[in-house]
């Protein structure tokens, strides 16, 4: 069956109960709703009785742990968009177009009859939506409930993160404060500066995005609670000045930054917050370098080697050889990179090579560029001394460009030579190895660019330990380049090898298997 775009599961055993079916619930689920998978819980509720009236299950630690199960159980199934509702009586976000039920019995029965009553009361479904009945999960019909009480109430709670690419980790804190907070929840969003040490950094969703994402969950999940999201340039925020909040929401890893707000706030003589905190949800998926809990990080990190925008509408270009434009900084490892795909199979470009055969005696770019710069940038033996040439352009714009714009179209040239060279001998696909790919406009003779990237601190190092640099000085090479940020703007596939080599070489052989299967499929291109 085709997956339908969104979709309303509606629970009705006890709360007690459900951390023994979510998994089963959510498998049978995940199969048919390809959008939003919104998830009613109605503990006790008969779908075929009379008609059904929605309620809100009551915000008691047994319903914590029923929304911690069914977000970890949502891990198991990448891509799948659970948002499990905690209020009623407004409209969602995607309309769901088909209901979802755990029980037994056909389309007509009154059952699925029952069911569509609840959709329209609670959310306004319309009355002809399809219905499909689940089965029965394993696990226990009834489990007692305790006698734990409610949670407690707060008028005004704040939470901060970075909630990229919004996962059953953040939905579940997210959750925890719509539960608690009785008239406001303040969400702050790490921004700027917070960012700058995060694992792949580059791929971390823009603010505009991850706040728009974080609107629509809580609007979908409790639209009684007013939301204030606001950046985050510093770990406080307006945690540490709103007199008004009375609560902070922390998971076992930010329970010290929590803390630190408090000691903040009693610094500006205002009351400490309480501290009220969740459990992390493992990550059944995580690779070896990976963390165990579900995390942004290892969400990033499983974007590597992937598509990340289409391929480069390139009607003036061949199908054949396929070319791969490869960049990165120096230090980045790209040329390792480039190694391996040449192992895969690719017809390898190297243009820096081309460009020392450029500078050459005889070479194309020879004449023109001894009489732009003079005889002091000759060696002994009439060759150009490329340590002078760049001493005498770097930090010059206007000497830069009158170099490159010598150089880099006599690369060029010889890069669709050497295209013309793979073709010639059947390749099907052509790496171009090129720092300055981007920066030079090469991009045109590419149908897709791939990047590698690597923090700047680890490439620092990389530098001062391959060309014997201060820090410096290596900082100040990276910092004259273009920034990984502006490379992955413009870039299909992004490529790290901050890790073992074993990782960077699974990462490389991701990213051929998911092209060739592209090639497979593309017109006129050739499978291999």
């Amino acid at each position: 069956m085709a997956p339908f775009p969104s979709g309303l599961l509606v629970l009705t055993a006890p709360l007690g109960s459900v951390p023994g079916r979510a998994a089963a619930a959510l498998a049978a689920a995940a199969g048919l709703v390809a959008g939003p998978l919104y998830v009613h819980l109605q503990p006790g509720l008969l779908l075929g009785g009379s008609a059904p009236l929605p309620a809100a299950p009551p915000p008691a630690p047994v319903l914590l742990r029923a929304l911690a199960a069914l977000y970890s159980a949502a891990a198991a199934h990448r891509g799948l968009d659970v948002r499990v509702l905690l209020g009623h009586g407004h409209r969602l976000a995607e309309p769901p177009r088909v209901l979802l039920a755990d029980g037994g019995g056909g389309d007509e029965d009154p059952v699925s009859f029952g069911l569509r009553q609840l959709a329209a009361a609670a959310y306004g479904c319309p009355p002809g939506l399809p219905t499909l009945l689940l089965g029965d999960p394993d696990g226990p019909r009834v489990a007692p409930e305790g006698t734990e009480g409610e949670l407690p109430a707060y008028p005004d709670v704040v939470v901060g993160g970075t909630f990229d690419r919004l996962h059953g980790a953040h939905r579940l804190l997210l959750s925890a404060c719509c539960l608690l907070a009785r008239r406001r929840l303040l969400v702050g969003v790490a921004d700027g500066e917070l960012l700058r040490h995060k694992v792949l950094k580059e791929l971390i969703e823009p603010y505009e995005l991850r706040a728009a994402k974080l609107r629509e969950f809580l609007a979908d999940v409790q639209p009684a609670v007013l939301y204030d999201i606001v950046p985050l340039a510093d770990p406080y925020g307006p945690a540490a000045t709103d007199p008004e909040l009375s609560c902070i929401v922390v998971s076992e890893e930010t329970r010290k930054g929590g803390e630190a707000v408090n000691k903040k706030r009693l610094e500006n003589g205002l009351a400490a917050l309480e501290l009220f905190e969740i459990q992390l949800i493992k990550d059944p998926e995580h690779s070896r370098n990976e963390e165990e809990k579900i995390s942004s990080s290892s969400l990033r990190q499983r974007l590597l080697g992937t598509l990340l925008r289409p391929p480069r509408e390139a009607p003036t270009l061949p199908p054949r050889p396929y070319v791969i434009g490869l960049t990165g900084g120096t230090g980045s490892g790209k040329t390792s990179i480039a190694r391996l795909l040449g192992q895969l199979g690719a017809f390898l470009i190297d243009a820096d090579k081309l460009g020392h055969a450029a500078y050459l005696p005889g070479g194309p770019a020879y004449e023109r560029v001894l009489a732009a710069f003079g005889a002091e940038i000759l060696s002994e033996d009439g060759t150009i001394n490329r340590k002078v040439l760049g001493a005498k352009v770097f930090g010059n714009q206007e000497r830069l460009k009158s170099l490159t714009d010598i150089v880099w179209p006599e690369i060029a040239r010889l890069v669709r030579k050497e295209i013309g060279e793979a073709d010639a001998q059947g390749k099907a696909v052509c790496v171009l190895d090129a720092a300055v790919l981007l920066e030079a406009g090469w991009q045109e003779m590419v149908h897709e660019v791939w990047t590698a990237v690597i923090p700047e601190e680890e490439a620092v190092k990389r530098i001062m330990d391959r060309d014997g640099l201060s820090e410096g000085a290596a900082r100040s090479r990276l910092r004259s380049q273009m920034s990984n940020s502006q490379r992955v703007e413009q870039s299909q596939v992004v490529l790290c090898t901050l890790w073992e080599p074993e990782i960077t070489r699974k990462q490389v052989e991701k990213a051929w298997a998911l092209l060739q299967q592209r090639l497979s499929h593309a017109p006129g291109s050739p499978s291999r």
